[in-house]
């Protein structure tokens, strides 16, 4: 069954979880208001509502905007039901919750009709990205997972360049995230650093640099993979180290770490090939640092024009992403990251955890029961 094209003038937002997180989110929804209006937003926290309300009131005059019928809700469970009993009419729900709770807002919202769209990692467990994408298609609802760093002007850049097979044979993928997350970051909240809830160095923090493994270089065959809690005191990983074999006979490895001292230093990928070589470095893959083709003087201007400035680590992929999400419901375009597109990084991520836990190369596919 074709899932149903939104062609009302707005697509109403709402947003569960007021995080840091979610102010890409709020931002991004004011930037395309063109397109879709902010209806809800829901924290347990009443700090953090309060937080958000006062990016939204600056967005509001940035953009000069009315929003006085936006409603707040400091229990999920007051929120569905408020849908329910069509008292709020939403038509996508943002889920920036802590990542384990996702699967369960996700199954609510798809029985009760509406579309989702997920902060990464869509689940903490295989078989619930399994159920969330069963049930998104039986209840013919469309699903999300964000993964910004796929509209970054750096990384789109080098996708060209691969698929214009500039690199010739591409033998070695290094992937390096180096940064820092002291013992404060997940004092602040009792979900942080938990296996149920979060996920470690690599399902939380790496998450979207394990999807450009997929994203950038083709499918994998089979991952090796080690981890280790080394200088914090939490439940899941905060070093890890990858060895990783593609399809296409392309071999690299993975290195994250949350306990560089004392600060962030770098999140970059390389990719080494017979007819080219790149490095996309800075602190979140926001710098151009090699760039060798045969031709490659002609690029110049190209690679001066993709590298940007960035205090944060999410770079500025959230705006690009909301408009291919927004255009896919309206019917204008194909989605970029689906839930099926969010589940093949869950499965490289598993397969590490399953890898690190036995000590054992992980063959993929995974096995996958989506009837």
């Amino acid at each position: 069954m074709e899932i149903k094209k939104i062609l009302k003038q707005k697509i109403k937002v709402a947003i569960i979880g007021c995080g840091r997180i979610s102010n890409n989110h709020i931002r991004s929804i004011f930037i395309h208001n063109q397109m879709c209006e902010l209806v809800a937003i829901c924290d347990k926290d009443s700090r953090r509502i309060e937080s958000a309300k006062v990016l939204i009131e600056e967005c509001k005059r940035k953009y000069q905007l009315s929003l006085d019928y936006l409603k707040e809700f400091q229990n999920d469970s007051l929120f569905f039901n408020e849908i329910k009993n069509n008292k709020l009419e939403v038509d996508l729900i943002i889920l920036t919750t802590p990542s384990g709770l996702h699967p369960r807002q996700t199954i609510i919202a798809a029985k009760l009709g509406i579309n989702i769209c997920t902060e990464k990692p869509m689940a903490t467990n295989w078989n619930d990205g399994l159920e969330m994408l069963k049930v998104c298609k039986n209840e013919n609802v469309k699903l999300f997972v964000v993964k910004q760093n796929r509209f970054n002007k750096t990384i789109t850049l080098v996708k060209d360049q691969i698929l214009k097979k500039r690199f010739g044979k591409i033998g070695l993928v290094v992937v390096n995230v180096f940064w820092q997350r002291p013992q404060s970051y997940y004092d602040q909240d009792d979900w942080r650093g938990t296996i149920e809830l979060d996920g470690g160095a690599l399902m939380n923090q790496a998450s979207h640099y394990v999807d450009l493994l997929d994203w950038l270089i083709g499918p994998v065959k089979s991952i090796n993979a080690s981890t280790s809690t080394v200088a914090r005191k939490i439940e899941v990983e905060d070093t890890a180290v990858l060895k990783i074999k593609w399809e296409k006979g392309v071999l690299g490895t993975m290195a994250v770490t949350m306990i560089t001292y004392p600060h962030n230093i770098e999140g970059s990928i390389t990719i080494i090939g017979d007819k080219g070589t790149v490095k996309i470095g800075g602190k979140a893959v926001n710098k151009i640092e090699e760039w060798h083709f045969s031709d490659s003087d002609k690029d110049d201007e190209m690679v001066r024009n993709a590298s940007y400035e960035t205090s944060n680590i999410y770079g500025f992929g959230h705006p690009p992403y909301y408009e291919n999400m927004l255009k896919n419901l309206r019917g204008e375009s194909e989605a970029i990251c689906s839930g099926e597109e969010g589940l093949k990084s869950l499965e490289l991520l598993i397969a590490a955890y399953r890898s690190s836990k036995t000590g054992l190369e992980v063959e993929l596919p995974l096995e996958r029961d989506l009837t």
